[in-house]
């Protein structure tokens, strides 16, 4: 591989012109895929080998894209790298010293070299990686300096363009001489790939000088655009990406300049190279790997288990060997004659004989002692809260506490004193207490779970400080407030002088110690549930016992605790053992720690303390702090406890405090790390070590080994390697094995990690009130590989994960909690934070508020990494930050990072210790809550086990086509037939109805004063009526107008430019009569002239009108100044205003001497951004509005209401031409009056009693949103919709199943009938397929499944199915229509199984597409074509949209089995991913869902890349909320990996009047950066 790399990546100006030509056929071969890139290789590579010497001294490197993880090729560090910084790291951190739990144990040298040389690798290849792009308003975070520099289209445009060509020219160079700060690709592991921020917009770094030979690329490259037609593919083709696909693609013969001159002319296509947007897209591709393509196997697969491709196991995976493993005892448990019979024995002792004897020191904030507890104090208090608590809270018969009752201390960590009494006093009273977190407010991240405790706990009652209770959050009457998710609690104060001195008769009961619970210690789960673990009595002495043993305390010895009182290693020594022995405890809180971090050092100097109690975090503190101290002395310390020594990281954290303290009299023996968890206690401890005896030993451990759960020495990579110290040895008493961490305990093998379990008098005996969870925490029995128990005993579960070492020595790697499956493969939370902080520079972020966990995404588990930035980071440095840390977890881990976040400092949710509350910022990521302000998603990287890309199969025609298509996969043909049309005996009736201007003439003698039209406006007032024969008088009066002011001819196209109403019908018929062919167009809107008016013109030349029929207002403004801005009003045609006509006759009224005759043009634009007249002849108008008149059962005597836009469609047919057809009265409500009185057109139902209405999903929509909420007041007024038989929605799209659903229910209370709403369906080769009728049987829903729908198959499943999509059918096929379903590759019928294009046969379809070229192969193709096997005489007109056929359990009309036609959308509109086909709809549908601000979404493709529009109606701070729950939603859903999300302000998603997403011109506008997003991500 190597020798094609480098040739790959040189200047070919060496070679003689044979050789170039040659490669120059061969990079042809493999663009068209003649030959496979192997073979390419290799022939290249036999090219070139003579020549390499001669042009490796040229120092060119074009980024290749082809690295797959498999050869990684061994990059040496690249000059530039910044050496690995050891001692700077510590001093650079001097000044902002951050609280957090967390800071502790990543203070790792060692690490950070590590991570040095893992980024150091990546130098190698260079790949631009695109930097987000964010609005100037969006996140107020950084200064002004720091934003980025404004994008150069800002300048003006000839100076723009030239620096973008420079900017371009550099960012090449760069690419081409790699500095520095182009960071990389990763070689190694899962290739994450990231870097730096795109260079071309973001500053424009100095120009580096070009070696000579490149020149020619950058020429090329900077008058490049990029062509669309040949977009490069990111799936799956296997081809290289050297340079942009338009110089691949050159010809042979074509020379340098010829291409030039081919790029400069002006009809490229496509888009420019230099918008911002789409250079970042380039930079995008290229940063993604491609997939070779899979080998062709069965694609459609059912089951969701088939769904993810399994990846094959890795025969090199590290396998367990050692023999399984046997239990380690620790050393007996002595037996001393002293040892009191209960620990509240021992108090009443000290308290008695010792009373003057110093119990607990307390230290003030600034570190000075604030207070001394005595032994005899501590008794005396402790006694008379036992008192209080029994007897003087409610009355002797009624006491509020009995013996055993469970009780909550609340009390401050900086008010350990209190703390002590309250503690010892339950202790004494016989009640269990439950020491807890101060609650901080109602909504603290964690008082709930704590509300969880006390209900399973049963606490009704806490004790608190009078201080702590003045500080509790109160209700505005001073009441304390009821914390979410307590139970109601009563307050009990317990300072002293709230506190009754026993009578003298009284004494408290002190049993020997037994079973019943003694204390309960809270712990929170991974889930963050808060549970309390029951210690009893006998468990909690025996604890002191084992730890005083091990320990060696002695009676009257100092301690400095340094941890919290509450709970775990701060309770169990500082609080009980220490009792038990007389110490001296001095308690040094948080809070003084973070105002002085020396003050431990200080006090053990002080008072020449024996032992200490400490964190990482502390010696890491003191260490930062030591040079303000010059004359500290350690030498008094016999024992200093790290209690998270067993955190992997805690090694580097004991060596650097050592190292410092030495120095000090620090010995080195003295450092005695342990491990200990809520459930069992102390699990093992260091024991001190005798003078001058040797040091334990280390391991250092493979990380990839251990990512398979084994132990392995690491000996090849000293990159992934992980350094552990032991916690010394079991307890005493203890009984210690390790076991599988999932399924049944069964025994590991010596070489295995597994879950320590305990089995010891001294642990914890139940999670209290949760029999459940504790069976299978506190009474696991393990089992040998035969699955046999070992024993009878019961061990619990540590929640540690582990081996036990030579010696005996238990070794820990982390913890249960903090583990993270990632395709099979564990990786420990802590270490990753290890890695990411190792990454330089910190600045970026603070040390120790970095949360790491995992989310559920696609059948596996993705880490999420999210971290607090600095105010002072840049958008470049926090990007630049995000992108190495992303390789260094690469490098180290071999796992690839699946979302980067970081938020503002402060805003992630705390634990009341300062550290960060893990599970609740995880909560806040799922909800949508975490408000970060920069984020990367790696996706692409991360989801490898999307299932296979479907390969289509060739297309070819013939039997065997015939089989598949019909016979074998469906069991009938899929096609469907309206009912018969019927044929028109009278004669005299064919006239009437051949031709509709000879209708309405016939109806203007006949019955000439029938009111045909009604125009209502916002009030609900007629304002416009028009009878039979009023209508036929005006529009005579416009026939005349036209031939005398127009100069037309017969056949003259001739515009109607007319807002809604009757003046637009009466210029219709005006223009039949005179024998020209009208087109409606929309007005432009008067106040947006700039984006309307420009429509209008563009239709107004492709169908040449002659003329334009128009009102006097929409006169002035075409000829308006404002309309001159923005078309050339200069070239109107003839424009007449109809307003004012004379009253003049016709000298005659034109009749078409055929039927087939252009009758109307009908003009509209597309979803896809398509303007397309058809032409309808009179024969298609009469049919199609007699089929309307069958299906609706329309006669004179009937009412309908129209709300709908009269333009063009369907809309236009029911406005203008079906009431003059078949007499009906039309009552017409223009769509724009809802605007101003929303409630105009259901009133208008109510008040005229209609029974039958059609609409438009605008109508429909705006009802819902607007008076969704007021229908009690609509009632109220009268308003009754019960008269409704059918309201159709007039549409051409798949049917909005929700929005019809929500509107029937909504307005159900108004005697809307749930069988009333259904839909129609037209398209442009046929307006009108189906309408449901009155006749046929109510449209019915079937659910489909989504998986089978990309595959083109119909699967119907049960309603509620995963993965189902509910179809509501298209209405009922209009009489005369035939329907059939058709493979639009094939064109072969498909049976009913399957899904495919709807094509249509039938009387009304339209004639032909109205084009000024006359593209008639289009034409052929799309009006009259004909199945290329099955009936090939039958003449057929495509639609457009795909769709199925199924036949239903009802009967139409005839009592036959009525088959139902499902439109599930538009062809052109599908997107084609990974081989399957996707409607856009339903990713937005799902995108719409996934957060309460997302309004609209819309997607669309570009170069494969699926690019996802969400419109946010929320702040802007919750714009980068949306992206992970984007591209997670789009993963889970639709299996499709998202490419860019772009966030943007409502309104921005074009929508057509229709109600349509215009997703083709909001791609147009997003390449052309003209959506002024709010923010773009590029997920990697």
């Amino acid at each position: 591989m190597l020798p094609v790399m480098a040739d790959r990546a040189m200047d070919l100006s060496g070679v003689p012109k044979e050789v170039r030509d040659q490669l120059a056929e061969l990079d042809l071969e493999l663009s068209e895929g003649d030959i496979t890139q192997k073979g390419y290789e290799k022939k290249r590579s036999r090219l070139l080998t003579p020549y390499i010497p001669h042009i490796t001294s040229v120092e060119l490197s074009l980024p290749d894209v082809q690295l797959t993880p498999g050869h990684s090729a061994e990059p040496s560090p690249s000059p530039e790298a910044p050496g690995p910084s050891t001692s700077s790291a510590p001093r650079s951190h001097r000044g902002h010293r951050s609280g957090g739990t967390r800071d502790d144990r990543y203070r790792s040298d060692i690490h950070t070299e590590l991570v040095q040389a893992a980024l150091a690798k990546h130098k190698e290849e260079k790949m631009g990686l695109p930097m987000p792009t964010k609005r100037r308003s969006a996140f107020v975070q950084s200064p002004v300096e720091n934003c980025t520099p404004p994008d150069t289209s800002s300048a003006s445009e000839d100076e723009g363009s030239l620096r973008r060509q420079a900017a371009l020219s550099v960012a090449l160079a760069q690419s081409l001489q790699s500095p520095d700060y182009w960071i990389n690709r990763s070689l190694q592991g899962s290739s994450t790939s990231s870097s730096a921020s795109s260079t071309l917009s973001h500053g424009e770094p100095k120009i580096q000088p070009l070696p000579q030979p490149s020149t020619a690329i950058v020429d090329v490259l900077a008058h490049l655009r990029i062509e669309n037609s040949v977009p490069p593919d990111v799936t799956s083709s296997s081809s290289r990406l050297d340079l942009p696909p338009a110089v691949k693609g050159m010809s042979r013969g074509q020379s340098r300049c010829s291409m030039l001159d081919n790029t400069a002319d002006g009809k490229r296509k496509g888009v420019p190279v230099n918008s911002r947007v789409s250079t970042k897209i380039q930079q995008l591709l290229n940063t993604l790997k491609r997939p070779k393509r899979p080998p062709l196997s069965e694609f459609f697969l059912d089951d969701s288990e088939e769904i993810v491709e399994v990846q094959q196991p890795d025969p090199n995976t590290p396998k367990p060997e050692g023999r399984q493993i046997i239990p380690v005892k620790g050393e007996p448990l002595g037996v001393v004659s002293n040892w009191p019979p209960a620990l509240q024995a021992s108090l009443a002792r000290w308290g008695a004989t010792q009373a003057k004897s110093p119990a607990l020191s307390v230290l003030d904030i600034t570190g000075k002692p604030l207070y001394t507890l005595t032994y005899g104090k501590l008794w005396s208090r402790s006694l008379k809260l036992a008192y209080t608590l029994l007897n003087k809270l409610g009355t002797k018969a009624e006491p509020v506490l009995k013996p055993g009752d469970r009780v909550a201390l609340v009390y401050p960590n900086s008010d350990p004193g209190m703390l002590w009494v309250a503690f010892y006093g339950c202790l004494l009273a016989e009640v269990i207490p439950v020491p807890i977190e101060v609650p901080l407010s109602r909504q603290d991240s964690g008082s709930q779970q704590i509300g969880f405790l006390l209900g399973s706990c049963g606490v009704g009652l806490a004790l608190t400080s009078e201080v702590c209770l003045k500080g509790l959050p109160k209700t505005p009457n001073g009441e304390i407030m009821q914390f979410k998710g307590w139970p109601r609690m009563k307050w009990v104060v317990t300072d002293t002088k709230y506190l009754t001195k026993p009578s003298k008769d009284w004494q408290p009961h002190i049993p020997t110690a037994n079973t019943d619970t003694a204390y309960i210690e809270y712990k929170a789960t991974k889930e963050g549930t808060v549970m309390g673990v029951a210690v009893s009595k006998i468990s909690m002495l025996t604890h002191c016992q084992a730890l005083t043993q091990a320990c060696n305390y002695c009676e009257g010895e100092t301690l400095v605790n340094v941890l919290d009182c509450k709970k775990d290693m701060g309770l169990w020594h500082g609080v009980l053992t220490s009792v038990m022995n007389r110490i001296h405890t001095i308690s040094v809180p948080y809070a003084v720690m973070k105002a002085c971090p020396m003050s431990w050092v200080q006090r053990v100097h002080i008072h020449k303390a024996r032992v200490a109690l400490v964190k990482c975090r502390d010696l890491h503190w003191a260490m930062m702090a030591h040079r303000e101290q010059k004359d500290t002395n350690l030498s008094s310390i016999r024992m200093l406890i790290v209690a998270d020594g067993a955190n992997p990281w805690s090694v580097s954290s004991c060596d650097a405090f050592l190292n410092v303290f030495q120095a000090h009299g620090l010995k080195p023996e003295v450092i005695c790390p342990c491990a200990s968890s809520a459930e069992a206690l102390t699990v093992a401890i260091r024991r001190p070590g005798a003078r001058g005896a040797p040091l334990p030993a280390r391991a250092i451990l493979s990380m990839a080994g251990l990512s398979h759960s084994v132990i392995r020495v690491n000996t090849e990579d000293k990159n992934s390697a992980l350094t552990v110290q032991d916690v010394g040895h079991v307890m005493p008493g203890a009984l210690m094995c390790i076991v599988k961490p999932d399924g049944p305990p069964q025994l590991c093998k010596t070489d295995e990690i597994g879950e320590i379990v305990l089995n010891s008098r001294a642990g914890g005996t139940m999670y209290y009130g949760l029999p459940g969870v504790t069976k299978n925490t506190f009474e696991v029995i393990p089992v040998n590989q035969a699955g046999a128990p070992i024993g009878e005993i019961a061990f619990t579960r540590t929640g540690l994960l582990g081996f036990v070492g030579p010696g005996s020595l238990v070794f820990v790697v982390g913890k249960i909690e903090g583990l993270l499956s990632v395709s099979g493969r564990r990786h420990n939370a802590d270490d990753l934070v290890a890695t990411a902080l190792a990454v330089e520079p910190v600045k970026t972020v603070y040390r120790g508020r970095i949360a790491v966990f995992s989310v559920t995404a696609f059948y596996d588990e993705r880490i999420v990494v999210v971290a607090e930035q600095r105010p002072d980071a840049s958008e470049e440095d926090s990007f630049q930050w995000m992108s190495r840390v992303l390789q260094a977890i690469d490098s180290i881990h071999q796992v690839g990072l699946y979302c980067l976040a970081l938020v503002p400092a402060n805003t992630l949710p705390k634990t009341p210790l300062g550290g960060i509350h893990i599970c609740e910022t995880k909560q806040n990521f799922l909800d949508g809550n975490l408000h970060p302000c920069n984020i990367l998603l790696c996706p692409h990287t991360c989801v490898t086990n999307l299932p296979k890309p479907r390969q289509k199969q060739p297309v070819g025609v013939g039997p065997a086509s015939i089989m598949v298509g019909n016979l074998v996969a469906g069991k009938r043909m899929a096609q469907a037939v309206g009912r018969e049309l019927g044929v028109v005996e009278d004669q005299d009736l064919i006239r009437k109805h051949q031709f509709l201007s000879e209708a309405l003439q016939w109806r203007a003698q006949t019955d000439p004063d029938h009111v045909l039209y009604v125009l209502l406006n916002a009030k609900g007032v007629a304002v416009c009526t028009s009878t039979c024969l009023q209508l036929h008088k005006r529009a005579e009066k416009i026939t005349a107008a036209l031939m005398e002011k127009g100069g037309l001819n017969t056949g003259d196209n001739v515009v109607l430019l007319y807002p809604p109403g009757i003046d637009l019908i009466a210029a219709f018929y005006g223009c039949l009569y005179a024998g020209v062919v009208p087109v409606t167009v929309r007005p432009p809107h008067p106040q947006n002239l700039t984006a309307t008016l420009p429509t209008v013109r563009m239709i107004i030349d492709v169908s040449k009108a002659a003329c334009i029929l128009t009102t006097q207002p929409l006169m002035r403004i075409l000829k308006s100044r404002e309309a001159a801005a923005s078309v050339n009003i200069k070239t109107w045609p003839t424009i007449i205003d109809t307003d004012d006509l004379p009253r003049k006759r016709p000298p005659q009224i034109y009749k078409p001497p055929t039927a087939e005759m252009l009758a109307y043009l009908d003009f509209s634009v597309s979803t896809t951004g398509m303007l397309t007249g058809v032409k309808m002849s009179h024969a298609a108008v009469s049919t199609l509005c007699r089929s309307i008149k069958l299906q609706c059962e329309l006669y004179s005597s009937r009412q309908i209401a129209i709300c709908l836009d009269p333009y063009c469609g369907l809309g236009f047919v029911l406005w203008c031409l079906s009431s003059v057809y078949s007499g009906h009265q039309s009552i017409l409500i223009p769509p724009l009056e809802l605007e101003s009185s929303l409630p105009v057109w259901l009133s208008t139902l109510s008040q005229y009693k209609i029974r039958d209405t059609f609409c438009s999903y605008s109508v429909m929509e705006l009802c819902t949103k607007g008076l969704g909420t007021q229908t009690e007041m609509l009632k109220a007024r009268g308003l009754n919709l019960s008269c409704v038989r059918s309201c159709v929605v007039i549409a051409e799209e798949r049917p909005r199943l929700l929005l019809t659903q929500s509107f029937s229910k909504l307005f159900k209370d108004l005697g809307l009938s749930p069988r009333a709403v259904s839909t129609a369906f037209g398209s442009r080769v046929n307006l009108a397929l189906c309408m449901q009728g009155t006749a046929g049987p109510d449209p019915s829903t079937v659910y489909v499944d989504m998986k089978s729908l990309r595959h083109d198959r119909v699967r119907l499943v049960e309603r509620g199915a995963p993965q189902s999509l509910p179809l509501m059918e298209s209405g009922t096929i209009l009489p005369g229509v035939r329907v059939i379903i058709v493979n639009p590759e094939t064109r072969g019928p498909l049976g009913d199984s399957h899904l495919g294009e709807i094509w249509v046969s039938s009387t009304h379809s339209a004639s032909g597409y109205y084009t000024i070229y006359g593209e008639e192969s289009l034409q052929a193709d799309h009006f009259n074509t004909t199945l290329s096997f099955g009936e090939p005489q039958t003449l057929w007109a495509r639609t457009g949209y795909l769709g199925f056929v199924k036949r239903t359990e009802l009967l139409d009309s005839t009592g036959d089995l009525h088959d139902a036609l499902f439109v599930v959308g538009s062809l052109d509109e599908t997107l084609e991913l990974r081989g399957l086909r996707y409607h856009p709809i339903d990713i937005e549908t799902s995108v719409s869902r996934t957060h309460r601000s997302i309004a609209e979404s819309a997607v669309f493709t570009w170069t494969n890349l699926l690019v996802v529009v969400a419109e946010l109606s929320g702040s802007e701070q919750e714009a980068l909320d949306l992206v992970p729950l984007v591209t997670n939603v789009v993963l889970e859903e639709h299996h499709l990996i998202v490419g860019v999300v772009v966030i943007v302000d409502p309104g921005v998603i074009p929508i057509n009047s229709r109600g349509e997403k215009q997703r083709m011109h909001l791609r147009d506008s997003f390449l052309a950066d003209q959506l002024d997003p709010i923010y773009v991500a590029y997920n990697m």
